[in-house]
């Protein structure tokens, strides 16, 4: 068995990807300091959640931490994302980073796992004008680790835009014989003009190296793939003036979009956030953002109430229109099934809008910790672009990647 530690682990998505991807991975500690996301953990994992410690990863003794393969990252976005309020890595609760990164400078060399891969939104690109990613990568160099930079977008398989930026970074002592050094990037679906020159420039002191990843397999799922329309007179649908409100609150060209379809003999979906915009007269109002393309915006965690996903239909005469449901929100997550008996909506909004997408520690896991994993455990893992995972260069000459 693989064997992986999650910290920041929140209700689990990283180890329900891991798990799906492959039943070699086992979970051996978990640690998140969030008392609900802890109990929605353990309310999914039931008899399994033993391993989470639910404690600050700063007050986290080494003792407690066991040896494993793989350790997992979701450090806080608060501070990095357009959302927040752009601190930085060095303060409030991004800073947790350091945190993590302490407990594996305690580690000695030995005991510290072979891969490390963290996860956080792409704002962590250029906040402080990237010095903070150039910092963090640097310090993870420092522990022995070579990087790996890319984004996956939740979109290529769920129907929910999500981009975020991840980082695998493996053992110099054994990736240096199996994944290429490389100094620039061509620009991709998995690496944008931003990430490509970063790597670029900084590649002067920081060591990346990695394999040639496959493209993802983008999904043609679109939102009715994961509605769960309630009857009419369901009581989750808003009423007449609160609907009518949202509708107020549209721009004219989202408004035109329910009166073209509202009279269609199907339904059709959109969602939309409410967003504090300016006027003309230079006052500020409060505006019904839609997104009518097929996919739901990004999922949040909500402050207030704002932050949730509201969902428009419109179709068979009728608007109607009602907030995103926690089972949607789980689908449009990836994580079909979770269990969510006894959660308040409120702390599922909560929950999966902190989460990652399970599709993609997924991909991950298929195309690129598994195969590295086998080679180096000197095990035959022969494979070919038709069958969607990567293939892993032994060269340790310089390459683009």
């Amino acid at each position: 068995m693989w064997t992986f530690a999650e910290f920041f682990s929140g209700i689990g998505l990283v180890r329900m990807g891991l798990e799906d991807a492959s039943s070699r991975w086992k979970c051996s500690f978990a640690n998140d300091f969030d008392p609900v996301k802890c109990e929605i953990y353990r309310n999914h994992f039931a008899r399994k959640s033993d391993e989470l410690m639910e404690c600050d990863v700063n007050a986290l003794q080494i003792q407690r931490v066991p040896v494993v393969d793989l350790a997992t990252a979701s450090f806080p976005c608060t501070d990095l994302s357009l959302a927040g309020s752009r601190m930085g890595l060095h303060s409030g609760q991004s800073s947790a980073f350091w945190g993590f990164a302490r407990l594996l400078e305690s580690m000695t060399t030995r005991n510290r796992p072979r891969l490390i891969m963290l996860e956080n939104v792409t704002g962590l690109l250029n906040s402080h004008g990237g010095e903070d990613l150039r910092t963090l990568l640097r310090s993870i160099n420092s522990l022995g680790y070579s990087v790996d930079p890319f984004i996956l977008d939740a979109k290529w398989f769920v129907p929910q835009s999500r981009p975020r930026l991840f980082i695998v970074c493996a053992k110099k002592s054994f990736s240096r014989n199996l994944l290429r050094l490389y100094r620039r990037v061509e620009v991709g679906p998995l690496r944008s003009k931003q990430l490509a020159e970063f790597i670029s420039q900084t590649s002067g002191d920081i060591e990346y190296r990695g394999p040639q990843l496959p493209q993802p397999e983008v999904s043609n799922a679109m939102l009715p793939s994961v509605i769960e329309d309630p009857p009419d007179e369901h009581k989750d649908w808003w009423n007449t003036d609160r609907r009518d409100y949202l509708y107020d609150q549209m721009f004219e060209r989202h408004q035109s979009w329910v009166q073209e379809f509202i009279g269609s003999s199907h339904y059709h979906y959109a969602t939309a956030f409410r967003r504090v915009r300016p006027q003309p007269d230079g006052s500020k109002r409060s505006m019904a953002e839609l997104r009518t393309d097929g996919i739901a915006g990004c999922l949040r965690t909500p402050k207030g109430g704002s932050g949730r996903q509201i969902l428009v239909r419109a179709g068979k005469g009728k608007l109607a229109v009602r907030l995103v449901s926690p089972r949607e929100c789980a689908a449009l997550m990836g994580a079909r099934g979770y269990n969510l008996d006894g959660v308040s909506a409120s702390n599922a909004y909560f929950a999966f809008g902190d989460g990652v997408c399970v599709d993609a520690i997924r991909w991950i896991s298929k195309n690129y910790l598994e195969p590295l994993l086998h080679l180096v455990d000197g095990r035959k893992y022969l494979t070919t672009g038709s069958n969607g995972r990567s293939k892993i260069s032994r060269s340790t000459t310089s390459a683009t990647n």
